[in-house]
């Protein structure tokens, strides 16, 4: 049986978000992505404490594409070093699971 995981991170705008996932998914590493925003973040970077809006952005792959895909998202993140995390979708209707499956197993559009 396939893994299927969410893959989170976040951008300073929301056009840094919308570029990400449209190249992800026309690469066919990812089936389909949402775009959450603007949201609040609170964290340590760089030792320093921060806040700060951003915008997040969950992508759908399976754990056969998550190293292609994390690959993909660092080399294009406008961020150093981004959060990038991925967690495994333990149970989901059949044919959504299957059109994950199906959407990063495809040829990637040109």
């Amino acid at each position: 049986m396939t893994t299927f995981l969410q893959v989170s991170t976040a951008t300073e705008t929301r056009q840094q978000a919308v570029e990400l996932a449209q190249s992800a998914v026309r690469a066919r590493l990812a089936a389909g992505a949402q775009i959450i925003g603007p949201v609040t973040s609170v964290f340590w970077h760089l030792g320093e404490f921060g806040e700060g809006e951003e915008w997040q952005l969950l992508l759908k792959t399976s754990n056969d594409r998550y190293d292609a895909l994390e690959k993909h998202l660092l080399e294009r993140h406008p961020w150093d070093n981004p959060e990038l995390c991925a967690v495994r979708i333990e149970r989901g209707a059949d044919e959504c699971l299957r059109w994950i499956g199906e959407s990063v197993t495809a040829t990637p559009d040109a």
